[in-house]
Order: C-alpha cells, then sequence, then structure tokens
C-alpha cells in the first residue's frame, strides 16, 4: 500500500450558486487552507496516509471547519470545477503584492480560476516512480472521465464535459514522455533556461513528479487532471482504481510500462495520450479513445470496465474490491457532469443543479460526522 495525499481546490460562494471570494479572510483564520491567485477558489491539503478510513476522514473534516466559518457570512462551498455561472471578465487578486499572482493573472486570467483534486501517491523508487508517470499518464483520460464536473461557464452549458481541462494552460505545450529521473532533469533545466517555465512548480500537466526539492529529489507521483470530485467515496474508489494500477505495474513492468508494452513510439505516446485527455474533456465516458498498447480505438467507459477487471485480483487480495464500488455508479448512471447535462437540457436551470449539489455536500459532511463523532 502506497501514501496518499489529496490537494483539493474549493470555490465559495453564495447559496444560490454565485462565487464569492474570501479566500484572504479565510486563510487568515484557518491555518489549514492556503490562497489560490483569484480569491474565489482556496485548497487544503491532507496529511499522506496509507489507510482509506483515515483519508476519508482527512476529507471532509477541513471541509466541515471550512463551512463552519462560511456559515457566519451566509456563504458555502460550491460543486464544480469552474465559475458556472460566472464572471470570467474579472479575476479577483487574493494577494496583490505577490510578484507570481501578477505573471498569473497577465499571462492566464481566469482560464486558471478552476476548482480541482490532485491526488498524490508516495513512490521513492525513482524508476518505478518514471515507470508509474508513464502509465498514468497514458491512462490519465480514464480518471478524468471518472471525475468530470464541468459543465458550465459563465451561466452556460458550453458543450464540454470538463471545460476546466479545456481550458486550464497546459504548460509547457509539449511535455515528453519521460524515460528517466536524468530526462526530466535535463528537460525542466532547459524549460527554465528558456524561459517556458517561470519556476519548478511552472509544470502544469496531466500527471507529474513531486517531491520536496524538484526537479531533484522527488517521492511521489501527482495526479492533477481530475475535475473537483465532491463525493468522497467515489474519490477514494479513483484512488484506489490509481494505487491498483501502480501496484500491477510494480508487479509487471513488462505488461504495464508503455515504453515496455506498447507498440507505439515515445513520441506517439504522449501526442496520443494528449489527445485523449482532450477528447475526454469534450465527451468523457463516451469518447473515443486510443490505446496507448496498440492505439486502436476504444470507448472510454469499456477502457475503464476493461481495468477495473485487470485489478479485481489484486484489489480482493489486498481487501480494497469494495472500494472501487462507487466507480461501477458512475459507469452505469454518468458523471457529475452528464447527470447535470441530462437535466439541464429537461429545462433544470444551473442555479437549481447547483443548488442540488451544495445540499449533497452538506448532507454527506453532516452524515460522516455523526457517524465518526467519536474517531
Amino acid at each position: 500500500m502506497l501514501l496518499k495525499g489529496f490537494e483539493v481546490e474549493l470555490f465559495t460562494g453564495t447559496y444560490a450558486g454565485k462565487n464569492v471570494g474570501v479566500a484572504s479572510a479565510i486563510t487568515e483564520d484557518l491555518s489549514d487552507f492556503v490562497k489560490e491567485p483569484d480569491q474565489r477558489n482556496l485548497e487544503y491539503i491532507t496529511i499522506p496516509d496509507k489507510r482509506y478510513a483515515v483519508l476519508k476522514h482527512a476529507l471532509l473534516i477541513p471541509r466541515q471547519k471550512l463551512r463552519r466559518w462560511l456559515d457566519c457570512q451566509k456563504l458555502t462551498i460550491l460543486p464544480g470545477s469552474t465559475l458556472s455561472l460566472g464572471n470570467t471578465k474579472v479575476f479577483e487578486r487574493s494577494d496583490s503584492e505577490n510578484s507570481y499572482h501578477s505573471f498569473i493573472e497577465k499571462n492566464y486570467g481566469t482560464n486558471v480560476v478552476t476548482a480541482s483534486i490532485h491526488i498524490n501517491l508516495g513512490i521513492q523508487n525513482l524508476p518505478l516512480l518514471f515507470s508509474a508517470l508513464r502509465l498514468v499518464r497514458c491512462e490519465a483520460s480514464l480518471f478524468l472521465a471518472l471525475s468530470a464536473s464541468s459543465p458550465f461557464l459563465d451561466g452556460q452549458a458550453t458543450g464540454a464535459h470538463s471545460q476546466r481541462w479545456f481550458q486550464f494552460p497546459k504548460t509547457p505545450s509539449n511535455v515528453p514522455m519521460f524515460l528517466d529521473h536524468a530526462h526530466y532533469v535535463a528537460w525542466i533545466e532547459e524549460q527554465l533556461g528558456k524561459g517556458i517555465m517561470q519556476n519548478e512548480r511552472h509544470l502544469w500537466t496531466s500527471v507529474r513528479p513531486n517531491g520536496p526539492e524538484r526537479p531533484h529529489v522527488l517521492n511521489r507521483l501527482e495526479l492533477r487532471i481530475c475535475d473537483l470530485v465532491s463525493d468522497a467515496d467515489l474519490l477514494l474508489a479513483i484512488t484506489a482504481l490509481l494505487e491498483l494500477r501502480i501496484i500491477n505495474l510494480k508487479n509487471n513492468m513488462k505488461k504495464f510500462d508503455p515504453i515496455e508494452a506498447s507498440s507505439q513510439k515515445q513520441e506517439e505516446l504522449a501526442l496520443l495520450a494528449d489527445e485523449n485527455d482532450l477528447n475526454v474533456a469534450k465527451s468523457s465516458l463516451d469518447a473515443n479513445l486510443s490505446h496507448w498498447k496498440n492505439g486502436k480505438q476504444i470507448k472510454c467507459r469499456d477502457w475503464i470496465k476493461e481495468i477495473i477487471l485487470e485489478v479485481t485480483p489484486l484489489a480482493k487480495e489486498l481487501d480494497m474490491f469494495d472500494l472501487l464500488q462507487p466507480i461501477e455508479s458512475v459507469l452505469a448512471n454518468g458523471n457529475q457532469s452528464m447527470i447535470w447535462l441530462n437535466s439541464y437540457y429537461k429545462g433544470e436551470s444551473i442555479k437549481s443543479l447547483l443548488q442540488k449539489g451544495i445540499g449533497e455536500m452538506e448532507r454527506e459532511e453532516t452524515n460522516f460526522i455523526q457517524m465518526n463523532s467519536t474517531f
């Protein structure tokens, strides 16, 4: 079992679904939260742990603490990963003195004002870490499909299931499939030298290596592609699938490392992965994707089912099979974006959908606290 931790970005706003920026005030009062460049969202980071029961607690307790603060302002936590009701024309700075925030506002504007989940898995072995990065990059689109929750922007349906992934600026625009640590370090130093990246954190891609002294000291894989997953059980299911995939890889590198097992070349794998990400951002579970093993077309939903079958023996062996069950519900009923769009096209307003989502998040936290009052 691997250490696992989350970086959770959230929007704050009214019970009518309108975004309201209060991050500066929140971070003065609540040390668990950190500001993003725009006031309307903020982030908390969970302490890494191997145990899924502890991780659920770590995900929901900060939300409950934040909600108590917001209640005093008659505000709440908003579901979704984009400014569903707007306003994207205005950047609301959280720190006017921060030079990096100035750079973000000037170069990207509100394209970066999104909420997401970053899933971190501890991997100290560098050859395994870079092998896992290759596999996860080739399959990152599947995790986006399970998490998609951003079909709206500025009060309109955008036509995408993950508007967030469409608009968020991938930087640099072309990232290779890293062969090993030395390749990664040399490439990062080249990007910094050319000014393409502003600092070692300025690598905004679907998955990246992370650690205390990037690019030289690394200890984890960070999956960055997922939209905000409000349902903690679904987030843990997605995380369990990711962890099982990496353990499968560790047990059989030749079968699961794309550099070893694919008929595609290194450059082709990078292009294929990026194209799959965009196809899923558009159509999520219904997207037609190219499989990294042979380049053949496969429906996203079918690929996820294939992977679940592949990890099932290991999941049962590690007593993790029950953790995966929320994924079955998503495959059968659709992800958050698909459910919202189905109601939207039947005439329900975005405001109403957001209000229902607000209520669902509140109930999840309340039920969990009541069931775990002696945790």
